[in-house]
């Protein structure tokens, strides 16, 4: 009888680099919505802040994906062909995610409310996020859709649209999204940095 390690695959590891490196990416955008928002208390060390923190992430992301390639895991035909229609349905998730993103900003500036843009999007970038915790079996995707999702209807039902820090004017529906979205993508990357880690150690 054909023996199977108990391994991860290797198709897991790579899927967790490849979750972390787009944390990484998403959560420093966000960050820079942010810190639009604050306007001209944006400051040159946030910005520098945001892209130490998102290079730090893509690094473990890239070092995830690069030991990755010396794994020789042997697999079930049942996990191969999870992982193969996971690689499938991950362009298809992605590919929705974008098209919805890309009409509800143009509806929003049809219809002069771009103001509603980036808390829309945090809803459809936290729906996107549930298909996806099976498909990559990683559970902490729900809480990140959730989170998100929830933190876009607060931010909608009780954050003013605009406010002022001091005596400095600022956009707070950016501030609160882009800065509450960053910490929980940047979360969710350190999170599944630390999976994957303890994935490698199983091989």
């Amino acid at each position: 009888m054909k023996q199977v390690s108990s391994a991860v695959p290797r198709a897991a590891v790579r899927g967790a680099a490849i979750g972390v490196s787009f944390m990484a990416l998403f959560g420093t955008l966000w960050a820079g919505i942010g810190i639009a928002g604050l306007q001209d208390w944006g400051s040159f060390w946030l910005w520098i802040g945001a892209a130490l923190i998102g290079i730090t992430l893509l690094a473990g992301g890239i070092s995830l994906m690069l030991r990755s390639k010396q794994l020789t895991v042997q697999v079930t035909d049942a996990d191969a062909k999870h992982w193969k229609r996971a690689s499938i349905w991950f362009g298809i998730i992605f590919t929705i995610e974008g098209a919805a993103i890309g009409a509800a900003s143009a509806i929003c500036s049809a219809t002069d409310h771009i103001d509603y843009l980036f808390p829309i999007m945090a809803i459809i970038v936290g729906a996107h996020f549930i298909p996806l915790a099976p498909l990559f079996r990683i559970k902490t995707h729900y809480l990140t859709g959730t989170l998100l999702c929830l933190l876009a209807i607060y931010t909608l039902l009780f954050v003013p649209v605009r406010s002022t820090l001091g005596e400095q004017p600022i956009i707070a529906w950016w501030c609160v999204v882009g800065f509450g979205s960053t910490l929980i993508l940047w979360g969710t990357g350190l999170a599944i940095w630390l999976l994957g880690e303890k994935w490698m150690k199983k091989n």
